[in-house]
């Protein structure tokens, strides 16, 4: 810490830390209707999102890797105590926390992990009905991207399958210590009610990431990787779109039909 007894920013873990109280009030409140869940926060830093949980009467644990900021946090909120995570959200087990009840999430996630985060969100999606918070625009914009924008990618499509992805609104540079070099944006992902897919779900995430690995492609050509040797797909119009034009439901639609391929190539009977 410094001085004046605060936490020190450090570059390594993309700490910038947020010094707008209103700001900070109204990610807390990107969970009013939920205050019955509990919530995970991660990356609290010095507590100034954590204040407004605790404030609006939230069952808070945080988690935080940073070890000056979990001295400061259990300095100055004693009612954590029990409730502060010393670890790194990406390895640490979900499966037991809460005991086993459904949570919500929320953060200031730093930005050199943000994406990170939300595939670890697809792991417990069946055990998180809410997740929102801030993180770099650009990443918050490609979450929440509809089909024919150029945001869209991965994320947009892995997650919207699962969750309604809302983006809420930008926030300024210059509200945080130090100021990153882009503006934030804030979003919130409602769990949906969908419970299956309707096609092979990792198959479902092979198509999506190979598909985006070559983006500039047409699927005709992107999708060739996938499918066995003779084998194609008949849907013409599908074949000519660019990954980023798609919906989840034709990219489910394209799954299942790259499953029929396979599935023909072990039926097809050997030749003599």
């Amino acid at each position: 810490m410094n001085a004046n007894g605060r936490v020190r920013p450090k570059k390594a873990l993309g700490q910038h830390f947020l010094t707008d109280m209103s700001v900070a009030r109204r990610i807390a409140e990107t969970l009013d209707g939920y205050v019955g869940l509990p919530v995970l926060e991660i990356g609290p830093g010095m507590g100034v999102l954590t204040r407004f949980l605790l404030d609006e009467g939230h069952n808070v644990k945080v988690v935080e890797i940073d070890n000056e900021s979990v001295e400061y946090l259990t300095e100055h909120f004693p009612s954590l105590e029990g409730r502060i995570i010393a670890d790194d959200f990406l390895r640490m087990r979900l499966d037991t926390l809460f005991d086993g009840k459904d949570f919500a999430i929320i953060g200031n996630y730093p930005y050199n992990i943000s994406s990170q985060i939300f595939f670890r969100l697809l792991e417990v999606k069946d055990r998180v009905p809410v997740c929102s918070g801030m993180l770099q625009r650009e990443v918050a914009e490609r979450l929440a991207a509809s089909p024919g924008t150029k945001a869209r990618g991965i994320l947009s499509v892995l997650l919207q399958a699962w969750y309604d992805v809302e983006y809420l609104f930008t926030v300024s540079e210059n509200v945080f210590n130090p100021p990153p070099k882009v503006k934030s944006g804030v979003i919130r992902l409602t769990r949906n009610k969908v419970t299956d897919l309707g096609c092979d779900e990792g198959l479902f995430k092979t198509v999506v990431k190979t598909t985006f690995g070559m983006r500039r492609k047409t699927l005709r050509n992107s999708l060739k990787s996938l499918m066995p040797q003779g084998q194609f797909i008949a849907d013409e119009a599908l074949l000519a779109l660019r990954p980023e034009q798609l919906s989840v439901d034709q990219f489910i639609r394209l799954t299942n039909m790259v499953a029929e391929a396979r599935r023909n190539t072990l039926s097809a009977p050997n030749a003599d």
